[in-house]
């Protein structure tokens, strides 16, 4: 656990893939948890220690999480995410490569909880939620490609199976179509950053995520003006 940002009412944590940010049937101790113990010892503080989920990311997934230390920056963060007025980017490595022009991908998507899997499909079906996300093409390297995606929508799974259903699996991604798993069992797929403004004080925040400590992330995004 890393902590990238923190004041009075927030606080901004590069996740590590693995990491699952609340508890789930695992029965693994979730990175809210950890950030508790990790607050309480930090200002020695008695009794319980308020943090809330402000938003999740897949468990194979790393990169930015807000957490909320009060709980009115939890329930105006939540409205904020609710009225789309939370940007969030991620970046994501592709086996193969999508036409390099900027384009809009929307699909409709049913979930299942019995394999915990989402589906694509390029027509409305029962029980199906509208997904739309925006990518752009940044960078290839001999093999692989890096993107960059903005979410219109929030949907299960939303960037690994739209980019699956175009072809494109993320990788490392077994479950979304990937031919092999990466070694430490994460997907390339990180949130890299986050930009909205302060619930509580009213200020711009804009935070950008440190790269993985990987060969290939670090190569494919070299030239990358951003870094």
């Amino acid at each position: 656990m890393e902590v990238v940002y923190e004041d009075n009412h927030l606080i901004i944590v590069n996740k590590a893939p693995g990491e699952i940010v609340q508890g789930d049937k695992t029965g693994d101790r979730p990175l809210v948890d950890e950030l508790k113990q990790w607050l309480k010892e930090k200002y020695a503080k008695p009794g319980n220690v308020f943090c809330g989920v402000v938003h999740r990311l897949d468990r194979p997934v790393g990169g930015l999480v807000v957490f909320a230390k009060t709980s009115k920056a939890l329930s105006r963060m939540n409205e904020m995410f609710r009225n789309g007025e939370v940007k969030k980017t991620y970046w994501a490595i592709t086996r193969n490569c999508p036409p390099k022009q900027a384009d809009t991908l929307t699909h409709y998507i049913t979930s299942t909880e019995r394999n915990n899997k989402s589906y694509a499909s390029d027509t409305e079906k029962k029980g199906s939620q509208r997904a739309v996300l925006m990518y752009r093409y940044i960078a290839s390297s001999d093999r692989y490609h890096l993107l960059e995606i903005n979410l219109l929508t929030g949907r299960k799974h939303q960037i690994r199976v739209q980019l699956s259903a175009i072809g494109c699996p993320i990788k490392g991604d077994l479950k979304y179509g990937d031919k092999r798993s990466n070694p430490d069992g994460s997907i390339s797929l990180l949130s890299h950053r986050i930009e909205f403004i302060h619930p509580v004080s009213g200020k711009p925040i804009d935070i950008t995520a440190p790269l993985p400590d990987d060969n290939l992330w670090r190569a494919i995004a070299a030239d990358v003006s951003e870094l």
